[in-house]
């Protein structure tokens, strides 16, 4: 998809579309969280750990191509649509501002893995070839790491309740960490939980739209 046109903003009209021929055999998600601990003072005894924020899930995969029946291009043709998101759009190199696109993995009903993201890595082998050197099979590993969206247009420290946007979960999710990513701190998560009526700010229901209102925050502040 074209990369967003401002942050914020949702990604651009789809540029391709690459099918799998076959479902893939493994999935590898991976998502990291940082916490922070000051010294104890008493031996024996551990700090509590203060959660800081969360960084972008990681989504591993192999596509397999097979051109074996057909011996056509189809292989090559494939390769050369994922490659096409390792490389700046034509419409962002036009504004000056190159931008590489940005991706979803589908596959079925499944949410934690689908997910707007970049292309972080693409590595092809080539295990097949016809007799004119044109490539019959390749098996494609690469790597999507999540790109997350900001408020676009709102001062953290003199928003509105009127500048608000929305936000689906996804398995994983948790209210202090959607603050950290909107407001810059993992505290402000009673403002989206109020805005929901949500109880349990770690329980979130995969799928839920939720209310992700713009409001005045100062890190560790009052709101």
């Amino acid at each position: 998809m074209e990369p967003p046109a401002r942050s914020g903003a949702k990604p651009g009209g789809r540029l391709a579309t690459v099918k799998f021929q076959f479902n893939p055999n493994r999935l590898a998600l991976s998502k990291s969280v940082e916490w922070r601990r000051k010294p104890a003072r008493m031996a024996g005894q551990a700090s509590l750990p203060e959660f800081v924020g969360s960084g972008p899930r990681s989504l591993s995969v192999d596509v397999f191509l097979d051109a074996t029946s057909e011996h056509d291009n189809s292989v090559e043709q494939r390769v050369e649509k994922l490659m096409t998101a390792c490389v700046p759009t034509k419409a962002s190199l036009a504004k000056k501002k190159p931008a590489s696109p940005w991706v979803r993995f589908e596959w079925g009903t499944a949410k934690s893995v689908s997910f707007d993201g970049v292309l972080s890595s693409l590595s092809v082998d080539y295990s097949l070839f016809d007799v004119d050197g044109k490539p019959l099979r390749a098996t494609c590993s690469l790597s999507i790491e999540e790109a997350g969206v900001g408020t676009p247009g709102q001062n953290p420290t003199s928003g509105s309740r009127e500048a608000r946007r929305t936000h689906r979960v996804v398995a994983g999710d948790s209210l202090p960490q959607l603050a950290w990513r909107e407001y810059g701190d993992a505290t402000a998560w009673r403002v989206i939980a109020e805005a929901n009526d949500i109880d349990d700010p770690m329980v979130l229901v995969p799928g839920t739209e939720l209310l992700v209102p713009g409001v005045a925050v100062e890190p560790g502040g009052d709101r």
